[in-house]
């Protein structure tokens, strides 16, 4: 199996929505952000499959010196060997791919935030910065596409967080913050016992309510001249805010099931946009 190969069975397993907007790109441009995503999930997947939280540092170390080869030109992994080529071609900086893993290891590190300044912080680290290499990838003449790509990330790392609610209490991680669990009355008790109420629904549609004006944000500062360029964030877009719709339709119960759109749908959703920009 080739590394190219390699990145495309990992991103097809993940059975991720953005998936469906790489299926536009060019080859070349796919096989990076393919690349770049087989990464993420693999450095996630280290954290995530971790028992042992001092083993899963250990290979947090292993990786950041791996990026760190990948730049010097002597990669030994599948992912960095399939991702090293294109880090030229669309100016990928080492700085932030470090800063993914770094954002990993915020997992283990702590798994409450006292507040929406801390968690943005977080979403950073493993989603912003996401936003910005892929928008380098996707091709862009305005430099101010990078703020846009840098939002649409944080609007995708809260749409999850709200989708997966009650997975991540199953594990422990509370990523709604502190004082706002305390102002819509919501203990990390009913989380973690995965109590729904009126309060509950209530404190989701708050957080609902920022993502969506995260979105709103991120799209208005997309420079025009680089909106046909961006089409595949457009489209995760487009996937994404249709889940948070279902979402807040479903009344939030997320604790107890994971709420998620059909491929079908999805593709549907992803050829619609692209068809519109």
């Amino acid at each position: 199996m080739s590394p190219d190969e390699y990145c495309q069975q990992k991103t097809v397993q993940s059975g991720s929505s953005f998936y469906y907007s790489f299926l536009f790109l060019e080859p070349a441009r796919r096989r990076a952000i393919t690349a770049l995503y087989a990464f993420c999930r693999e450095v996630d997947d280290t954290v995530d499959d971790a028992t042992d939280g001092s083993v899963a540092r250990i290979k947090l170390a292993w990786w950041r010196t791996e990026v760190s080869n990948m730049y010097k030109g002597t990669p030994t992994h599948p992912v960095t060997q399939a991702l090293q080529p294109h880090l030229s071609a669309y100016n990928l900086q080492e700085q932030h791919l470090q800063a993914i893993v770094d954002g990993m290891e915020m997992d283990l590190d702590q798994s409450r935030y006292l507040d929406y300044a801390g968690l943005k912080k977080y979403c950073w680290h493993v989603a912003g910065v996401v936003g910005i290499l892929s928008a380098s990838i996707f091709g862009y003449k305005n430099p101010q596409t990078l703020e846009y790509a840098e939002k649409l990330g944080l609007a995708f790392q809260l749409t999850n967080i709200i989708r997966d609610v009650g997975e991540d209490a199953r594990k422990g991680r509370i990523y709604l913050p502190v004082n706002e669990l305390q102002q819509f009355g919501v203990t990390a008790a009913d989380l973690l016992n995965a109590r729904h109420s009126d309060k509950f629904e209530a404190l989701m549609a708050f957080q609902t309510e920022r993502a969506q004006k995260m979105y709103d944000e991120a799209l208005a500062a997309l420079p025009k001249e680089d909106r046909r360029a961006q089409r595949p964030g457009l489209m995760m877009s487009a996937i994404y805010r249709t889940l948070l719709e279902e979402i807040a339709r479903d009344k939030y119960h997320v604790l107890t099931q994971r709420i998620s759109l059909t491929p079908l749908r999805k593709l549907w959703l992803a050829w619609k946009t692209y068809v519109r920009n």
